[in-house]
């Protein structure tokens, strides 16, 4: 068959507008806000990177990133709403370690994979923990507690942010490694967590300092470690885990990562990603984030991927070891 030099001229002109219009496109991500969905409830770690984030880089793109808190299920509940959105860049989500590589140990049909349900944007930053207790616990070392746990085994509790977070997993793993029994009790989150110990109900928790800080200054809790390589700027007298006497893998860090749905484009990822790490190298963000205890990172969507496979296997034999039964 030929073909006119004018009906190709009119296809080479068409294909020339779609290509056209697909940069348009593409050039004009983001044009309406976007949605960072945040799967824990307010006042914590995650919540403050999230906002944290959520502001400098709405700034950076020219359109408002909106946090939307959706607790519950360990992250669950807000990884899956994400997992299932349209891969339009418009719908994120800022979740921490436990709900990518724990979740899958724990939920014998968890709603998503976090291998191949999400497009990774990158970490933003990482969580080290503090140890703390309720001052009338009238410990003021970690040595002191793990005396007071052994003269009173199985009479001590501690809170977790829920059944296999990582702060259950930490805790275990010093009862394991110290030779203790502290007694669980599971709450809905790490801010609530923290106000059990405040109030009494239970003797300590771990938390990531924004969830806490507060409370050390005013006396209402006592930090007795930090589990870091080195000490907090902003708890300057507290010990590192190693400094106390036990090993510094007992309290593993989490980390707030940055993902979209599957499927998202690589054009968008990179923009998101783009911003994520001009945000964090931004004064104002970093001084934000380093006074709450918290680490900028800004990795790769590539460096990303590599730790949660590496993570997967790690807290599987763990929460083994515990004795969590998948759900």
């Amino acid at each position: 068959m030929v073909i006119s030099n004018k009906a190709l001229s009119v296809v080479l002109a068409l294909a020339t507008t779609l290509v056209a219009g697909t940069t348009i496109g593409q050039a004009a991500y983001p044009d309406k806000p976007i949605k960072l969905v945040v799967p824990f409830a307010p006042g914590g770690a995650s919540d403050l990177t999230g906002r944290t984030l959520a502001q400098k880089m709405g700034d950076l793109m020219g359109q408002p990133v909106v946090v939307e808190n959706k607790p519950g299920a360990n992250g669950a509940i807000g990884a899956d709403t994400v997992a299932k959105a349209a891969p339009d860049g418009y719908t994120i989500l800022l979740t921490d370690r436990g709900s990518l590589t724990v979740n899958p140990a724990l939920y014998a049909k968890l709603s998503y994979d976090p291998l191949k349900d999400f497009s990774y944007i990158g970490i933003a930053t990482d969580g080290p923990y503090v140890l703390v207790a309720n001052p009338k616990l009238n410990v003021t070392t970690l040595a002191e507690l793990v005396a007071l746990a052994k003269a009173k085994p199985g009479t001590l509790y501690y809170s977790s942010f829920g059944i296999g977070s990582m702060a259950q997993l930490n805790l275990e793993a010093l009862n394991q490694k110290m030779g203790i029994d502290l007694t669980h009790v599971p709450y809905k989150g790490a801010s609530p967590a923290a106000q059990a110990v405040v109030a009494g109900e239970v003797g300590v928790t771990i938390a990531a300092v924004p969830a806490v800080q507060g409370f050390i200054k005013d006396g209402r809790l006592r930090a007795l470690a930090v589990g870091s390589e080195k000490r907090f700027s902003v708890l300057p007298d507290v010990p590192t885990m190693t400094e106390a006497g036990a090993s510094n893998d007992i309290l593993l860090p989490t980390y707030f990562a940055l993902l979209a749905p599957p499927k998202t484009s690589p054009a968008i990822i990179a923009k998101l990603n783009d911003a994520m790490k001009t945000a964090l190298a931004d004064p104002v963000v970093a001084e934000r984030l380093a006074a709450a205890g918290l680490v900028s990172v800004g990795s790769t969507p590539e460096a990303m991927a590599a730790s949660i496979k590496q993570d997967l296997p790690r807290f599987s034999a763990l929460v083994k070891s515990i004795g969590i039964k998948p759900d």
